[in-house]
């Protein structure tokens, strides 16, 4: 058998996109050929429980480094290679690629015999920057693979890489639990719970940061109400940009439009999907294409969910729609796109449920866990 070793800096309790996937190829491998080593979520006694806590439900081994941020620094290499030796494994799996892939060569001197690495959005950026463009170029000579999200990132990651590397790439994203996102999640309850029962809803669940495009939803309201007048917009997550978010919507009039939830338990995220009539992310690029959205798996869980998905135009996003099928891909940054497609949607419940349904069904061909653990699997 083929034990593995992950290297990650992204797994739970830590919260995020990048930690579910992990997590959830994770569990998809067989528990007693698997050892994940990762970094501790956050310091003092709080952090230290809630990450005991969940390491003690996992079926696999899972070991902390001391720090909260694991870095290929020589200790931190010196520790992967004696937990590679000590359980016997044969692949390691980078959960990001940069900056841990750059510990490779030793991994693979102690004995690895496969190497993957997993590229996200931040790779995508890497591979525009001089110095971290040739260390992302190491990184593909010294693994035997590279995965990546979608055509948007594997073309920016390519064109930092050799041609060898470049031609070994294999897309591998994050899936969906079909099981876990689908229509009869729970929305109706939490409307009712909102007061939203009889109101049109348009759900935006993200960290609440400025590329993810709350600003220009709440920018758009204006322009929504004046044609659905009763409809709002229900904000699910938190993050550093709520204040700036609330103040916005005070500006513009809308406050009694639009809702917060802060950050949601995520066994509840399924219903908060659930709750809204369509979904909308509209994120932008920013800061000269190094903040850029790797895929969106948010717009695939709404499509689960049976939900039509008005998304950005950044990065790898319009790779998680089947545009004019599943939704549509608007401008990042343009109220006035959002608004017209958000208003198109809110009036046209045939579109809507036709949209969702397919959606639905793109997920179960294409985007399920269990599809991709396998590529997971055949690639260790």
């Amino acid at each position: 058998m083929h034990k593995t070793l992950i290297v990650t800096n992204d797994f739970p309790p830590r919260p995020g996109g990048i930690q579910a996937f992990l997590h959830n190829m994770a569990l998809r491998l067989d528990p007693e050929q698997l050892v994940v080593y990762a970094s501790t979520w956050k310091r003092g006694r709080e952090g230290a429980e809630a990450t005991a806590a969940f390491d003690a439900e996992q079926p696999f081994t899972v070991v902390r480094d001391r720090t909260t941020m694991l870095l290929p620094t020589p200790r931190v290499t010196r520790t992967a290679t004696r937990l590679l030796r000590e359980h016997g494994c044969t692949s390691v799996w980078f959960g990001a690629a940069a900056p841990l892939g750059l510990m490779a060569p030793a991994l693979r001197k102690a004995g690895a015999q496969r190497l993957v690495a997993t590229t996200h959005g931040h790779e995508a950026a890497w591979a525009q920057l001089p110095a971290s463009r040739q260390l992302l170029r190491r990184i593909g000579e010294s693994t035997d693979t590279l995965t990546y999200l979608g055509e948007y990132t594997r073309a920016r990651i390519a064109a930092a890489l050799t041609p060898e590397a470049a031609a070994r790439m294999v897309q591998l994203p994050p899936g969906v639990d079909e099981k876990t996102f689908h229509p009869g999640s729970g929305g109706d309850e939490i409307r009712a719970r909102l007061g939203l029962s009889d109101r049109p809803v348009v759900v935006c669940v993200s960290r609440l940061v400025p590329r993810k495009g709350q600003d220009t939803l709440i920018q758009a309201m204006p322009r929504i109400l004046a044609q659905v007048p009763d409809a709002v917009l229900l904000i699910v997550g938190g993050g550093p940009y709520e204040n700036d978010l609330r103040s916005l919507a005070e500006t513009h009039r809308v406050a009694d439009s639009v809702r917060f939830t802060g950050a949601v338990p995520w066994e509840e995220l399924p219903a908060h999907y659930g709750a809204g009539d369509v979904f909308a992310m509209p994120c932008r690029t920013r800061r000269g294409g190094l903040d850029v959205e790797g895929l969106g798996i948010v717009y695939l869980e709404a499509s689960a969910t049976g939900l039509p998905v008005v998304a950005g135009d950044s990065g790898g996003a319009p790779d998680a729609v089947l545009e004019g099928e599943t939704g549509w891909v608007a401008r990042g940054g343009s109220p006035t796109d959002a608004a017209e497609r958000i208003v198109t949607l809110l009036k046209d419940p045939e579109l809507r449920q036709r949209m969702g349904e397919r959606g639905r069904e793109w997920v179960g061909e294409k985007w399920r866990w269990d599809l991709l653990a396998e590529r997971l699997k055949e690639l260790l």
